[in-house]
């Protein structure tokens, strides 16, 4: 349906009311250790492999155990948000976390040392992950929901541009303690006292008595078990792992297959640099129309955009223009990926038991992330050509989508009333 003049504009309303929530979301998506330790991982290799003998292959990893980790810390994250209330839990996870990390200064000469640390961080720090900072602008932003997840999300590019030349900092400062240390203090004296200051949940009692979960069960939404019973909840998970799984793809493998065709490793980062561009503009614009159209259907159209990008690849084109148009495209869909995700869930299943039910989509996401380069990988070996992959990413990205126009109407949900003390969720 075409936009309407009113239904174009922004409320600002929302933003005047809720400004120090979003710049909370962004700073906490910004320093979430999943964020940190993927994006400043890099930093980390060669400091460790020169103090410990590991070698690349086996600190890489690492971000396994990572993902494993968030995994685990997904699934509790949502339970604990329930029954001991979401801003304690995210208060009391950020001093974990501050303390997991001065931990990890003190990593042995066993490789064992690093996975279980990596493993364990993201568990510890479950209420610092991204599912609490989506949560919190998803309850206070409602008609400007998406271009709030927009914003906040792009927390990651602030991640990308200041984290790891800070670690590097600390690393040429010191040694590869100074990464973890510094990690640790950003949390401390950062985000501690913001989460502190401006964590609120709209509604909750301001007398210091917030009856631990119950401002959550008191929510419109499913429960956890309606939502797990729901198909549709299982069609945005398959269809979502599908177009994340060939989003890997492209993204790990973009620039060793562009140099394989004979470009140069420059000419191959040009070219990826359009897919960081039209990440964030892709994620800031799909935000802002899931606002206003049909969800299902803007989501269909912007994830399908890698499939076009996967089959000017496959054309073999050697035109530098229409390589950067294929990364523009893929990068377009990426960026909106995660927004979608977290829309989807808190539209089309209330906010009730958000934590918990997208703590279990996103942790498929994770695993579909993970396996994903190891089945890229194997396509590569069994054919020594990207044509394989470039094949299976366009068909993610076009079956993943049309399950999504499946979905139907947003429903609507009515606010429960608050379980008398000592109740719990179904």
């Amino acid at each position: 349906m075409p936009l309407l003049k009113n239904d174009a504009a922004i409320d600002f309303g929302e933003f005047r009311q809720g400004w120090r929530v979003l710049i909370l979301a962004v700073v906490g998506v910004a320093i979430s250790i999943n964020a940190a330790l993927l994006y400043g991982f890099g930093t980390l290799v060669v400091p460790l492999e020169q103090a410990f003998g590991w070698s690349k292959s086996e600190l890489q990893v690492s971000i396994t155990f990572l993902f494993g980790g968030a995994v685990i810390g997904l699934q509790l994250v949502g339970w604990f948000n329930l029954r001991y209330g979401i801003k304690r839990v995210s208060v009391i996870s950020l001093l974990l976390l501050s303390l997991g990390y001065l931990a990890t200064t003190q990593l042995q000469g066993s490789i064992w040392s690093m996975y279980l640390a990596f493993a364990l961080l993201p568990i510890i720090g479950m209420g610092a992950l991204a599912v609490t900072w989506t949560q919190l602008l998803s309850l206070w932003f409602d008609r400007n929901r998406g271009l709030a997840l927009a914003i906040g999300l792009s927390g990651t590019g602030i991640t990308a541009a200041i984290i790891p030349r800070l670690m590097s900092w600390g690393i040429e400062q010191w040694d590869w303690r100074a990464a973890f240390i510094l990690l640790a203090l950003l949390n401390l004296l950062v985000l501690l006292p913001l989460t502190l200051l401006w964590f609120k949940v709209p509604g909750a009692s301001t007398d210091g008595r917030q009856n631990a979960g119950n401002e959550l069960l008191s929510l419109p939404g499913m429960s956890f078990r309606e939502g797990m019973n729901s198909p549709k909840f299982w069609t945005c998970n398959l269809a979502l792992a599908l177009v994340i799984s060939s989003i890997v793809g492209m993204v790990t493998s973009t620039v060793p297959m562009l140099q394989s065709r004979g470009l140069s490793a420059s000419d191959a980062s040009l070219i990826f640099s359009c897919f960081g561009i039209s990440l964030i503009f892709g994620r800031v614009l799909i935000g802002y129309l899931l606002d206003r159209l049909w969800p299902p259907g803007v989501s269909a159209f912007s994830l399908a955009l890698p499939a076009i990008g996967c089959l000017i690849y496959l054309s073999g084109t050697p035109d530098f223009a229409l390589l950067m148009l294929a990364a523009v495209l893929i990068g377009f869909g990426a960026g909106a990926e995660f927004d979608i995700a977290a829309f989807l869930v808190a539209r089309y299943f209330g906010l009730r038991e958000y934590g918990r039910l997208f703590g279990v989509h996103q942790g498929l996401n994770t695993v579909a992330s993970a396996l994903a380069p190891l089945l890229f990988a194997l396509m590569l070996s069994r054919t020594d050509s990207y044509t394989s992959m470039l094949l299976y990413c366009m068909a993610c990205s076009l079956i993943g989508p049309l399950l999504l126009l499946t979905l139907g109407r947003v429903p609507h949900f009515v606010a429960q009333p608050i379980p008398a003390t000592g109740s719990t969720a179904s």
